[in-house]
């Protein structure tokens, strides 16, 4: 069977191009399932929890007896009240144990069927037939359940933690299973604040006893390079193997889906819609500039999950478009609401003490979905796409005509604002213009690594040529040197010898426009606002 690229649903080995999960298999056993913990795998949409549950089972099913529940299997109805969740419950656990190749342990589960059958069922009876067959069961049990977010806003089955964490505290005089996981996108903590959200009950959880599970499941260039080299054995394209894995991470971070994303992009799109001429040529740095410009415009459950956690958490929002527009520096701290829900979904990150977005393209696709929303309403959006004709020369981009044209209208639209507007809007504004220049053709993103709340650099690609243009808050000649000095050095780390820096300057003498610097063999052009 020929494999390909997934990002549907789990991957499986023999059909699927993917990260080989031995490592963080052995972790986890190691860790967390002989030492007989509780824990739960917490992270964002399509981040390979089923596809690493499913591994985890086969791993585990020498030493133990490993039963994978579902709660997409459940439905509302089922969590009614106790006893109806207890029954369905039982079933499930009964057909995951069936499903198993377990049925010579068929007498295990007898007390359980003549459970369900009864007319009074209750939490605390499930839990002593559940111990029961524990204590009885020829190997220790480890219980996984996925998609723990179905039952999120159940008292139910937060009732049910409290049981099992009971058993739990206790399971030296009263047996149950060896080890739990439960797998989904919120956290115990945060499924208990969606029940109770008033603030004396927002932090305690009937989950208390849950490991921190601290493996690292997104993938790293080398694991990138691995999958890619067993892809290169199959299609022989000739790859520089190592440039495109990390040109992938430099994108997702090892975001497991965004990476397979990519990868499909790449071998079923670029050559069939004649974007490149043959695979050696797509499996390229511009290959996956053009696969990420592919994905981003289409509408995937990934990125219309994080608009929706967007529009849903005002605060959450504040936080990422500050980041994004103002460079603005925000302590990282998991007691914060906002920044414990985005890391929780996947979006944002720490970074040396401070709050960053997870990765580049959620990035891309933010500044995105602000520009849209800024473009709807902006005479600085309709500018530019009314400018845009004059920018474009053989088919390329003149940036440094971009530059003076900003200036003059920057000038005209916002030269009497004072200088608190200025730092807060004037990058802002300079984006909203670009991307109407842009849009269909090429692409920007913000460097994450030089960005703060004087510094932005924005990387411009357009028909495979590169630009590196710095917005900086102008603070004085030898602030401004420096800054000059910053990206000769970016440009040397780029292999660029034109850079074009913008500076919004809030000195009294200023002089505005557009002059060429010529330092360490590169040529700059500043653009004074």
């Amino acid at each position: 069977m020929e494999r390909r690229f997934n990002i549907t649903g789990s991957c499986n080995l023999q059909r699927h191009y993917m990260v080989k999960l031995d490592g963080r298999l052995k972790q986890i056993k190691e860790k967390y399932v002989d030492y007989g913990s509780y824990f739960v795998i917490n992270r964002g949409r399509q981040y390979g929890k089923t596809t690493t549950l499913k591994a985890l089972k086969q791993y585990l099913s020498n030493d133990y007896i490993v039963l994978s529940l579902d709660f997409q299997e459940l439905g509302t109805e089922e969590f009614a009240d106790a006893a109806t969740f207890a029954r369905a419950f039982a079933k499930v656990f009964i057909r995951a144990f069936k499903t198993g190749s377990l049925s010579k342990l068929d007498k295990l589960l007898e007390p359980l069927t003549h459970f369900i059958e009864k007319d009074d069922n209750s939490l605390n009876g499930l839990f002593v037939q559940l111990s029961s067959l524990c204590e009885n069961s020829p190997r220790p049990i480890v219980l996984m359940i996925d998609e723990i977010d179905s039952a999120g806003n159940n008292q139910v089955f937060i009732e049910f933690l409290a049981i099992l964490r009971k058993y739990y505290l206790n399971r030296e005089e009263t047996p149950i299973f060896q080890s739990v996981i439960l797998a989904g996108v919120y956290d115990i903590k945060n499924l208990k604040l969606k029940l109770r959200p008033e603030s004396e009950h927002q932090y305690n959880s009937p989950w208390n006893i849950a490991a921190k599970f601290k493996i690292d499941m997104s993938f790293s260039a080398e694991q990138i390079a691995s999958m890619l080299g067993e892809y290169e054995n199959d299609k022989h394209t000739g790859m520089d193997i190592q440039v495109v894995a990390e040109e992938i991470y430099q994108y997702t971070s090892g975001y497991p889906v965004l990476v397979s994303s990519i990868c499909k992009c790449i071998d079923e799109d670029l050559v069939e819609d004649g974007i490149f001429k043959d695979l050696k040529t797509a499996w390229t740095k511009d290959g996956v500039a053009e696969a990420v410009k592919i994905i981003l415009k289409e509408s995937t459950l990934l990125f219309e999950s994080m608009a929706k956690q967007l529009d849903t958490y005002a605060d959450l929002y504040k936080i990422v478009e500050n980041i994004i527009y103002c460079g603005k520096k925000i302590p990282f701290s998991l007691e914060e609401k906002s920044i414990s829900l985005g890391s929780m979904f996947g979006f944002l990150k720490e970074e040396n003490g401070h709050v960053a977005i997870a990765n580049r393209m959620f990035e891309m696709c933010l500044l995105n979905m602000f520009m849209a929303k800024e473009a709807i309403n902006s005479d600085v959006y309709a500018q530019g796409g009314s400018d845009r004709i004059s920018f474009i020369k053989d088919n390329m981009l003149d940036m440094e005509l971009v530059l003076k044209k900003f200036v003059e209208y920057f000038t005209e639209i916002c030269g009497q604002k004072d200088q608190k507007f200025i730092e807060k809007q004037g990058r802002k504004i300079f984006l909203i213009y670009l991307k109407p220049i842009i849009n269909g053709t090429g692409n920007y993103y913000i460097e994450a690594q030089t960005r703060d709340e004087r510094r932005t650099d924005i990387i411009v690609d357009y028909r495979g040529e590169q630009f590196i243009v710095e917005l900086k808050i102008w603070h004085g000649n030898e602030y401004n040197e420096r800054g000059e000095e910053q990206l000769t050095d970016y440009l040397e780390y780029y292999h660029k010898d034109k850079g074009y820096l913008l500076s919004f300057n809030f000195n009294k003498n200023k002089q505005t426009g557009v002059r060429e610097i010529k330092t360490k063999n590169k040529t700059i052009i500043e653009a004074v606002v």
